[in-house]
């Protein structure tokens, strides 16, 4: 029986770290699932279909190698999502004991809802102070955010003029 995990995120843009969840979570599980969600907390920088098309190049680029699914869910609850796939883990990325506090009441829920686990993974310490909102707001002052982000994210970000 395989293993079917989903890595949620909003990745806006996909990071360094993103990416060093997703290439682990490969490694972990026999199928991955890299899905793009809506958060409605925050305010989002590029469209899904951005995100979804940046995180295939990213992964490509780095020649992430598993069974991985990149799509995008913003209809329901994520469980919903979990269950359509056949999925039995999450799969989320910690970087301190803020993301812990935030993640760990939803982690219950979803088991309480679902039956779906939490795994939650800890950064590559390189790339432990690298947010989304960090490199969006880097690069909105026209900064240079290569160092956080894969190549197809920066190069894209470079030639778009951001708010």
């Amino acid at each position: 029986m395989s293993t079917v995990a989903v890595v949620p995120g909003s990745f806006d843009p996909v990071t360094l770290g993103h990416l060093d969840v997703i290439e682990r979570a490969a490694r972990l599980f026999d199928e991955v699932h890299v899905v793009v969600v809506h958060n409605p907390s925050k305010s989002a920088l590029l469209p899904i279909a951005q995100r979804v098309t940046l995180l295939e190049q990213a992964i490509a680029q780095a020649g992430i190698a598993g069974n991985i699914v990149v799509t995008s869910w913003s209809v329901g609850l994520l469980v919903d999502y979990c269950t359509d796939v056949g999925a039995t883990v999450l799969v989320k990325g910690i970087r301190s004991q803020m993301d812990l506090s935030y993640e760990t009441p939803m982690a219950i829920v979803n088991r309480n809802l679902a039956g779906i686990d939490t795994v939650f993974l800890l950064p590559d310490p390189a790339n432990a102070h690298v947010s989304s909102s960090l490199v969006r707001q880097v690069a909105s002052l026209g900064g240079d955010v290569s160092p956080y982000v894969p190549s197809a994210v920066a190069e894209y970000l470079a030639k778009t003029e951001l708010p």
